[in-house]
């Protein structure tokens, strides 16, 4: 075959006679590929999760006198359609930043922290794509001390998991342990993506549990904090390694399942729909671990009602529980 002369019509000619408008053309077609990606990162698409057996009921015999509270320390705001696919660039969600104290007779803990007295030098610590603009309210540990509840009374605080957001303040809480996995612990340790705040705190206490117990509502091993039930955490690895979800009840035998960042909003669990691509990429998720969380948390909470199920960052969802120091029993 004949080598096509220079002088001859084509691709590579063209280019040649007309290298701006060859590089406009290649420019708009880059946009549009990226339109349709983004596109359909977006997009409303229900998520096809496995079904799960979450089996009877685990019983729990909680103390009367046992109370959780919700303590909001500020939101951050952000779309809802980089909260869950389908929602509207539109539609503003106020992410909260909230801890939840746990009073039992055997010790108070605290699920969570939220924004701490120094998190806006912490977020200098994250890449500039995690630097939420973020509204600040009182700090778990000045909301404490103002209405003369001792910090040396938390006995420890249950992380559910260690981004920045969920951790904060435990930098203001350093009389109490913080209670992590065995395998939680190794991935802070590591410096794993996202533990840059909790390991820029000094003198962290940690404090190590196994998933010794048996299977809880469809997940495969659980840790039963007092040992009547009242506080469970299972393993939930596929927001971060060290994720879990908090299951609580009260003497009331309302329960709830402090789900961590699971989901980010409750759609996540009534459409169920996932977190966009682009977020869950950055993020480092485990997505077929999502997926199937996601199948468990809804297995139980449509078998047993008495079961609400509160996304760590949907600040309508913590309505379901009184604000300290208020208390629910």
């Amino acid at each position: 075959m004949a080598n096509m002369d220079s002088s001859e019509p084509g691709w590579s000619s063209a280019v040649r006679r007309h290298p701006i408008r060859s590089v406009i053309a290649g420019i708009g077609l880059t946009v549009l590929v990226l339109v349709i990606w983004l596109g359909a990162t977006f997009a409303p698409a229900r998520l096809d999760v496995p079904r799960a057996d979450v089996g009877p009921l685990p019983p729990a015999s909680p103390p009367k006198n046992m109370s959780i509270s919700a303590l909001p320390t500020g939101t951050y705001e952000t779309p809802a359609a980089l909260a869950f696919r389908g929602g509207s660039f539109r539609d503003t969600r106020s992410f909260a930043a909230t801890g939840v104290l746990i009073r039992h007779p055997k010790g108070d803990l605290l699920i969570d922290t939220g924004f701490g007295k120094n998190v806006d030098v912490q977020l200098e610590l994250l890449p500039f794509y995690q630097r939420s603009a973020h509204h600040k309210g009182v700090p778990v540990a000045d909301k404490l001390t103002t209405s003369r509840f001792p910090i040396r009374d938390i006995a420890a605080i249950i992380p559910t998991h260690a981004h920045w957001d969920h951790v904060s303040g435990v930098e203001d809480l350093r009389s109490a342990p913080v209670l992590v996995s065995a395998g939680g612990l190794r991935f802070i340790r590591s410096k794993g993506k996202g533990t840059e705040v909790l390991n820029s705190i000094r003198d962290v206490r940690y404090q190590e549990y196994g998933f010794e117990g048996g299977s809880y509502l469809g997940f495969a091993k659980s840790h039963d904090v007092y040992g009547d039930g009242s506080v469970v955490i299972v393993p939930a690895p596929g927001h971060t390694p060290d994720s879990v979800i908090v299951f609580v009840t009260l003497p009331s035998a309302k329960r709830y399942a402090f789900l961590g960042d699971l989901v980010w909003q409750t759609e996540g669990l009534t459409i169920p729909a996932e977190k966009p691509w682009l977020l869950r990429s950055l993020i480092g998720e485990n997505t077929p671990e999502i997926r199937t969380d996601i199948g468990r948390i809804r297995a139980a909470t449509a078998r047993y009602p008495q079961i609400t199920a509160i996304p760590a960052h949907d600040l309508r969802a913590f309505k379901a529980i009184a604000t300290y120091p208020q208390q629910t029993r």
